[in-house]
């Protein structure tokens, strides 16, 4: 089975040719930032990314009609279950529709993928996006009647960890309970339960503290700032989930940076560097209650799961809960392969979005 995996991102796009796990050759494209300025919405890039990944493929000698299903990255849609979806007229238009609201570049994958894959009479898919949203009601229930809830995480390499566990276990997905820990530009620190995300910090608005976002935060001080008159709405969101976390404390995001910074003394790189892994460490054991200690293991994952150190620091705490597993980086591009293929031959069902 031959895929195409199409991933957007916001000045490149990366393209994959898998043939069933093997991956034939992996690219990125780096689209210039002028050109991408003649566009006024990310929906408007369609065209001119879908001609990129068209040239590179026709410079590689690789006809569209070799390709038995395309797949692209999902975007922000209504809560969905995981798993992998056909892209219907449904799907596009839900894709466009919450773009108006919520741009980001990976709602033109599932476009893209779309158009490539009508054109030679194949389905495309879209697989894990991240607002999958398998929550039991209890985790639905904020505290506040006015406030639910949201399940918002990195479920595409959140999923990827799980079945990479489970090939290695010789276990079937729907038998395990993991603690998956995703640590990025974002964390996302999720509970498992018998194959299905049934909790999750919010990404975006709650949990630890990342090398960026701010986490959970004490709301009657951020009802303060909010009427403080030094700050626009805007200030706060580019406060809250892009210059948070260790980069407020810091001035940097790069965590590599920050564990030089250690080496060579900084004792306040080191305080904020505990701080981080005292919350990722907090938000695991609360995930273990969710589960009711019944955790057969904790995987570590994400671009940060490189650093030893942050994995040394975590274990210490939460080691006697489970056992420890890493799996450092993300594996976006094989997950989607991966999801694709597992349709393909029948492993699992395509959803359908409605």
């Amino acid at each position: 089975m031959k895929i195409l995996v199409i991933n957007p991102g916001s000045t490149s796009t990366k393209i994959a040719v898998f043939e069933d796990k093997n991956p034939i050759f992996e690219e990125t494209i780096r689209h210039d930032k002028n050109e991408l300025s003649r566009f006024n919405t990310v929906l408007d890039q369609l065209d001119y990314r879908k001609k990129a990944i068209l040239d590179l493929l026709e410079k590689k000698n690789v006809s569209i009609k070799e390709f038995d299903a395309i797949i692209g990255r999902g975007g922000i849609v209504k809560p969905i279950e995981a798993g992998t979806y056909i892209v219907n007229d449904t799907l596009i238009n839900d894709l466009k529709a919450y773009s108006k609201e919520q741009e980001h570049p990976s709602t033109l994958g599932g476009l893209i993928a779309y158009e490539i894959a009508n054109s030679i009479g194949k389905h495309a898919f879209i697989a894990d996006p991240v607002c999958v949203d398998e929550f039991e009601d209890i985790a639905r229930i904020s505290g506040l009647k006015e406030i639910k809830r949201k399940s918002l995480l990195h479920a595409l390499n959140v999923r990827a960890s799980m079945y990479k566990y489970a090939e290695s276990a010789g276990k079937d997905v729907k038998d395990l309970n993991l603690i998956v820990a995703h640590l990025g530009g974002g964390i996302s620190v999720v509970a498992i339960k018998k194959g299905r995300i049934v909790d999750v910090n919010n990404a975006n608005e709650g949990g630890p503290f990342s090398p960026e976002r701010a986490g959970s935060l004490p709301s009657i001080d951020v009802v303060n700032m909010s009427y403080s008159h030094k700050y626009s709405r805007n200030d706060l969101l580019r406060l809250f989930t892009k210059e948070g976390g260790v980069y407020s404390y810091l001035g940097t995001n790069n965590m590599k940076e920050v564990i030089e910074r250690i080496k060579n003394g900084d004792q306040y790189a080191k305080e904020v560097f505990d701080a981080m892994c005292y919350q990722i460490a907090k938000e695991i054991g609360a995930m273990a209650t969710v589960l009711k200690g019944q955790v057969e293991a904790i995987i570590i994952t994400g671009g940060i799961a490189h650093n030893n150190e942050v994995i040394d620091e975590i274990e210490r705490r939460v080691g006697f809960i489970s056992k420890i597993v890493k799996y450092p980086g993300e594996f976006e591009m094989e997950a989607l392969a991966f999801a694709a293929l597992r349709v393909l031959k029948g492993e699992e069902k395509a959803k359908i979005y409605t």
